[in-house]
């Protein structure tokens, strides 16, 4: 095992280093995570887009208080749900984060999947401002609220199909974003990030974690059943209830939207849940569409469910042989 004194790197090293594990929902991140955070001195940067909403916990399947505890933790419950959090603010705050933890002698390790909000750090991605066309975006809005969600997706699919192969169609605005940069550039966004330049400031090691997917699938279905015990209902009726209405960037994220349909009354709880689990599968198969698209990753087969002490062993071979550290 790595110690924190093997982390403070050798004299002269000038990049800091940077673990990060991603994977599908339910793939198993949070348990892997903690045990290599114990291991390796790490502090853990949550690298998922809802995590950081206060009061959404059951749905975005935030690690328990218990589990939070146990290893530093950032990123997580720094904003309230009607806070427009993006992939820029994102970058910014784990760029900060990499180099305070880097400072303590400790090592920072991102884990989460949300792909473009990872890689986005780990490639130092410049997000150069198209500018902007209200007009263009109000009558985009106006578009979805007449024709529904996936008409407006179908739109970035004739335009862009990779992105909108990356976007879930609930998804409204980074689905008008990216049809307002074609608007605006002509332009398709996908274009724009595979220019960016591949390089990382960090002394890299990206470890992804795959199953079979009959498997897979199965979790996630365990996994939402789990939610609604846990009181998936009540956490998305409450919310409602606070004053956030189904219109924000948060309330638009999967579990909250299907539950939100049921709790309007345009549908049964059982078809809602039928349609979130539908919905969560098509969600992470996008996911391991755009981490396959990554370079640099190192694949562990998780699907042994009953050996995950030799998965561990696997990963922390896989970081020895990437990372430099003292021996």
């Amino acid at each position: 095992m790595l110690t924190e004194a093997a982390y403070a790197g050798p004299q002269g090293q000038n990049k800091p280093r940077l673990l990060v594990l991603v994977g599908p929902t339910a793939v198993g991140k949070t348990k892997l995570s903690l045990a290599l955070a114990k291991d390796l001195q790490a502090e853990i940067i949550s690298g998922d887009s809802m995590q950081v909403y206060r009061g959404m916990d059951i749905g975005t399947a935030k690690a328990s208080p218990e589990e939070l505890a146990t290893v530093p933790h950032h990123l997580i419950d720094i904003h309230d749900p009607d806070h427009p959090f993006s992939v820029a603010e994102f970058q910014e705050r784990a760029r900060a984060l990499i180099e305070e933890i880097h400072h303590r002698g400790r090592l920072p390790f991102i884990v989460g999947g949300t792909g473009l909000y990872v890689e986005s750090v780990c490639y130092n991605f410049q997000f150069s401002e198209a500018g902007s066309d209200e007009a263009y975006r109000a009558a985009q809005e106006a578009y979805a609220t007449e024709h529904g969600d996936e008409a407006l997706h179908e739109r970035l699919q004739e335009v862009d199909p990779e992105t909108a192969s990356r976007l879930h169609p609930n998804d409204r605005r980074r689905i008008i974003r990216a049809l307002e940069i074609f608007h605006l550039t002509g332009e398709r966004l996908s274009d724009r990030l595979r220019v960016q330049k591949k390089e990382s400031p960090y002394e890299l090691c990206i470890v992804g974690l795959t199953m079979d997917r009959a498997l897979l699938y199965k979790r996630i279905e365990e996994r939402i059943d789990l939610m609604l015990e846990q009181g998936l209902v009540d956490e998305v009726r409450r919310l409602l209830e606070q004053g956030y209405g189904k219109e924000l960037i948060s309330m638009q994220g999967l579990g909250y939207k299907e539950i939100i349909t049921y709790l309007e009354g345009r549908c049964t709880l059982e078809e809602a849940v039928e349609l979130l689990k539908r919905d969560t599968r098509r969600f992470a198969k996008r996911q391991l569409s755009w981490f396959r698209h990554m370079k640099d990753i190192y694949w562990v087969d998780v699907s042994d469910l009953a050996n995950f002490s030799a998965h561990l062993q696997q990963i922390h071979a896989i970081i020895a042989g990437k990372l430099t550290y003292d021996r």
